[in-house]
């Protein structure tokens, strides 16, 4: 690297480990101290058989909303369990190789990522593809992308979907559990329902299902050792040890084997059918919790001798709004207005007997981790959050209900984010119970989810912030891109119809975020589930045939600067932006190089490994190779100093 590359490099890592670096220093500092003042103390938690449970739902997590499995309608359970089977079986749960603090791992959890048509998700520096939930035909839509079977379980999916936008808009002020009653209605009709407030709820041992396996993914508990980490750092689904930077790094697999026949699928779901229509809804008092649940009184002493010196800790994270009174009620500035309309879910899949070494709770002693404390991240502000819970047999066809003793259930643990005054709550689940986190609940606390002993699925229902992630968003900034080259009609050849500084600048920055937020995502790892539907293949072809002439675009430019005949000052800023452009597309791409060829993506099979793509000559060897980028960049520098 020449020494002009090498000094803007320094200054860009300079300026970036500043804006940061003070915030991150200053957060690991207040952890550690937090840590050493709580010492071998406990914080305490509350259950549904606690005293205090009701009232401290009530005041302090008022945004957590829980419905019983049997209040959904028993034809919509049926059709949602037989789908995510469905998954399973075909094999279409993967886990994903995501990057956390500069290092890749991979989830403890299986998922795959459902929704609207040309929507994504973008989590932990990795971009998920949604396969399209199927709301028409396949006919109507011009598509026949997937198989009938993976299309009735999207389909499902997207029933589902619509219950539980219709279901959350309804809900009033003061809802906390809705309770069994019958409902036999039609998928995407409201189904007859009971609010219980209060006592009603206190007397049923009320709470919120646990399943919130949710968004950030089933983790073997990475957060050990840190009080609250940023959204953004969520670490959603990776394993981290209880020393800061010691990584595991074990090989889990992505794919599934001994898989379930469909006499299997259908008998386990028309059991649970049946429980549903007789009414069974087991209560809470009655499951197995891991990890010691406790009276409030049981640790308020100990805990209100280090309010004083915590006094100073008690935090919001940098992005919480919030004054941080432990209750989660509606803001003024709330973003997300009117009904919610889930676009994506994120469905997560977890056999626990398959993973290892999963960590306890630290803070409160609720048992096994399977997902560390975290915000859920990239949603509209203030949007809800919808769960799907659902406990089955494994996958080679061994039932997790009865046997030699009852097993521990699934729990989801809340706490206020950076407050150790407000107990924890925490929620058992049952296969088929669902729950919402409403208005601000997510930004203002995290949640976990405790490890059961039994599979456990959960689909995880999001309206994912989209402004840049959708398909429809990357065409048109292509088509933008693009409306700056025009082409002879009769010798093909390209040009530029301006070349100010400014458009410069714009054209080269679409360029890198078409090859860096979509190309290479997609060969890292979209393109994995092309083996069951076929939906982004055409339209990531066309990105790619509109990257290759960006890259032409990228030599005209060049060819512009080394004119000898341009104005000084307009050369050498297009020059310096060119430069700009071309260092940062160099670094990325050796990062991706880097990452396609880990040690971690080479454990993968054949059919999930990472594509160091896109590069020219793949679907045409006529097209020339691609230009050397260290190359391009030394000439411009020289062009730099000579001016």
């Amino acid at each position: 690297m020449s020494p002009l590359m090498k000094a803007k490099q320094c200054k860009h890592n300079s300026r970036n480990m500043k804006r940061s670096g003070d915030s991150e220093g200053e957060k690991k500092t207040k952890r550690r101290r937090l840590l050493k003042e709580l010492g071998d103390h406990k914080i305490p938690f509350l259950g549904p058989s606690s005293r205090g449970f009701q009232q401290l739902w009530d005041s302090s997590y008022s945004g957590l909303v829980f419905r019983r499995s049997c209040s959904l309608p028993a034809e919509l359970h049926c059709r949602v369990q037989d789908a995510l089977l469905t998954l399973r079986r075909k094999g279409c749960l993967l886990k994903d190789l995501v990057r956390v603090r500069d290092r890749d791992v991979f989830t403890a959890v299986s998922r795959a990522l459902f929704g609207e048509p040309g929507h994504t998700y973008r989590y932990l520096e990795t971009r998920l593809f949604a396969l399209p939930w199927h709301s028409e035909d396949a006919e109507v839509k011009g598509h026949n992308c997937c198989d009938p079977d993976l299309r009735a379980a999207c389909k499902a999916l997207w029933e589902l979907n619509n219950f539980f936008c219709s279901d959350v808009s309804q809900l009033k002020e003061g809802d906390k559990l809705t309770q069994c009653v019958k409902a036999e209605g039609k998928v995407g009709e409201e189904a007859d329902t009971e609010s219980k407030h209060s006592e009603d709820s206190k007397n049923s041992d009320g709470g919120d299902s646990e399943s919130r396996q949710s968004e950030e993914g089933d983790t073997e508990s990475k957060h050990s050792e840190e009080w609250d980490i940023e959204s953004k750092h969520s670490d959603e689904g990776c394993s981290v040890s209880k020393q800061e930077g010691d990584w595991e790094t074990e090989f889990k697999p992505g794919s599934e084997e001994g898989e379930t026949s469909q006499v299997k699928q259908s008998e386990t779901s028309m059991a649970a059918v049946s429980e549903h229509r007789e009414g069974k809804c087991p209560s809470w008092a009655d499951e197995p919790i891991s990890g010691k649940e406790v009276e409030l009184e049981a640790q308020e002493r100990p805990v209100a001798q280090l309010k004083h010196s915590l006094s100073g800790y008690h935090i919001q994270d940098v992005d919480d709004p919030v004054s941080g009174q432990g209750c989660s009620q509606l803001t003024p500035s709330q973003v997300c207005a009117g009904p919610a309309k889930f676009n994506v879910t994120l469905l997560n899949y977890m056999d626990p007997s398959q993973t290892s070494q999963l960590k306890e709770e630290p803070y409160y002693g609720m048992g096994k981790m399977a997902v560390g404390w975290h915000h859920d991240e990239n949603l509209i502000s203030n949007s809800p959050v919808a769960v799907y819970n659902y406990s089955c047999h494994n996958d080679k066809g061994e039932s997790s209900e009865g046997g030699a003793g009852e097993k521990t259930c699934w729990r989801i643990g809340l706490k206020v984010a950076w407050d150790i005054h407000t107990p924890g709550l925490m929620l058992p689940l049952e296969s088929g119970d669902c729950y919402y986190m409403r208005d601000n609940l997510n930004s203002t606390h995290q949640h976990c989810v405790l490890a059961g002993e039994t599979p456990r699925f959960s689909s995880t229902h999001r309206v994912a912030e989209c402004s840049r992630g959708t398909l429809t968003y990357i065409q048109s900034r292509c088509q933008e891109a693009l409306s700056n080259l025009q082409t002879d009609p009769e010798t093909g050849s390209h040009s530029l119809l301006t070349v100010q500084p400014t458009t410069l600048q714009n054209c080269e920055e679409i360029h890198n975020e078409v090859e860096f937020e979509w190309l290479r995502q997609y060969w890292f790892q979209g393109q994995r589930y092309t083996r069951f539907c076929s939906w982004w293949s055409g339209p990531m072809e066309q990105l790619e045939k509109d990257w290759r002439l960006m890259e032409t675009m990228t030599m005209l430019f060049l060819a512009t600067v080394e004119e000898e005949g341009q104005a000084g000052e307009g050369r050498r800023e297009m020059a310096e932006t060119l430069l700009s452009a071309l260092t940062d597309r160099h670094q990325q791409r050796q990062t991706w190089r880097d990452r396609c060829h880990s040690s971690l993506a080479q454990t993968l099979p054949p059919e999930e490994a990472p594509v160091d793509r896109p590069f020219w000559g793949v679907d045409d060897p006529s097209m020339p190779l691609p230009f050397d980028l260290a190359d391009i960049i030394n000439k411009v520098e020289s062009l730099l100093w000579r001016m």
